[in-house]
């Protein structure tokens, strides 16, 4: 596809500055940058004043597809994922069959090429059928297009089958993405184990196990020297660990999420099922610990653990509600708060919406001549408020509903094919 884009503010992570340029596509790759004005007869969007970074990637979400489209679909997933400004997704394998099989991986990438262009990249399940039992076959898995592996939603408690699937997957070149959670201190619990929970009178997860678990896996990680990723990071324990391996030089690369890093436990005061997620939301210390883990670079990525759920299926009481919350459409102007109060740059948000690229060995994440045309456009400044009625994922399930936010997709680049025209006054 053939594009221009006019006067943009440049941000590439790989190069670590900004500059002001237009850049030329064709053929779904960029052939030309150029300080100041390109003419073309090509479609132009004016960038000015705007800013243009490498297409987001989120490398943590669920689809629900198969088996559960009534919360969400493939190709409304992929529509969610081009509104929030992502030109690639890495899609968790809990789905229904569970993706642990080449039949599966193969239905989900079909459909996916049939959608709106964003790329979507499947992750596959580490054991047959998610149970921990049975090696899933990671080699025929990786052949038809999987990208790393991961029992996401249930640790592998199995530590001799932990190390046996680390091993095997680094040789195959995929890497484990570690779900971190000690399910004997997680049974039957609602959220973090606080005041709050004995407020509501619920049972409550503590934080060491989350923190627990990861320290179990980089010490795997270590031992093997393979690298591992940990998703989800939600408490100031975890991001001691991770910090204290990082350091040793063990392979570790981390995730958390935009909830994490702006609410805490309290938001599910009042029973609040649109705020119950796994791993749940924690306290004040820990939102703190995580932001102190993003500046540092302690915390490589953002992901959203997109988590569809059906509204009558969150209108529950607490208790029976699902774990879960939406992300896609929601993630960047709820992260951009942390850059108007002046706690991350907005070169350090590019970066942590785009590091995923490098994490899990895909192409992208650069603005160059001949690299990819995946790009994502964005005003930092433009207001609005978050409505989850206009969501173009299937499901609401969001904390956000009604949240004023400053920073604003407007335009969304796949292969230099417009995806996604944010429908605002500033896009032209």
């Amino acid at each position: 596809m053939n594009l221009l884009i006019k006067n943009g503010t440049l941000i590439d992570p790989v190069l670590k500055k900004g500059r002001k340029a237009s850049v030329l596509i064709e053929g779904g790759r960029i052939v030309k940058i150029k300080e100041g004005e390109l003419q073309s007869d090509y479609e132009t969007i004016n960038a000015d004043g705007k800013i243009v970074s490498p297409g987001f990637i989120d490398i943590h979400v669920h689809f629900r597809d198969p088996g559960y489209e009534h919360k969400e679909d493939i190709h409304s997933g992929l529509q969610a994922a081009a509104a929030g400004g992502y030109t690639s997704v890495c899609t968790m394998p809990n789905t229904d069959p569970v993706a642990d099989n080449v039949d599966t991986v193969n239905y989900v990438t079909e459909k996916a090429s049939s959608g709106n262009g964003v790329k979507l990249y499947p992750v596959s399940a580490a054991t047959m059928g998610l149970k921990g039992k049975v090696l899933a076959p990671l080699e025929e898995l990786k052949s038809a297009g999987v990208v790393a592996f991961s029992d996401d939603g249930r640790p592998l408690e199995n530590t001799a089958l932990l190390k046996r699937s680390m091993e095997y997957g680094s040789k195959l070149g995929l890497k484990y993405i570690s779900h971190s959670e000690d399910l004997y201190l997680s049974e039957g619990a609602q959220m973090n184990d606080s005041v709050h929970a004995t407020a509501l009178g619920v049972t409550g997860v503590p934080v060491v196990g989350e923190a627990s678990q990861i320290a179990r896996d980089c010490m795997m990680a270590e031992y093997l020297d393979v690298p591992i990723h940990i998703a989800h990071v939600s408490t100031a324990m975890s991001v001691d660990i991770i910090q204290y391996f990082k350091e040793r030089g063990v392979k570790v690369t981390a995730e958390t999420a935009p909830h994490y890093l702006t609410l805490t436990d309290e938001s599910v005061k009042n029973f609040n099922s649109d705020a119950k997620m796994n791993p749940p939301l924690r306290g004040e210390k820990d939102r703190l610990a995580l932001i102190r883990g993003v500046k540092a670079g302690i915390i490589d990525c953002i992901s959203t653990d997109h988590a569809p759920h059906h509204e009558k299926e969150k209108e529950v009481d607490l208790k029976y509600a699902p774990f879960g919350i939406i992300g896609l459409e929601t993630a960047f102007p709820v992260v951009m708060k942390l850059f108007h109060g002046g706690i991350l740059s907005i070169e350090r948000i590019v970066e942590l919406f785009t590091n995923g690229y490098s994490i899990m060995g895909i192409e992208g994440g650069a603005i160059a001549e001949g690299s990819l045309a995946d790009l994502t456009i964005f005003d930092p400044d433009y207001e609005w408020t978050i409505d989850k009625k206009k969501f173009f994922s299937k499901s609401r399930n969001t904390p956000f509903h009604g949240l004023n936010v400053k920073g604003a997709v407007l335009y969304t680049v796949v292969n230099g094919k417009v995806v996604f025209r944010g429908n605002c006054d500033v896009c032209s």
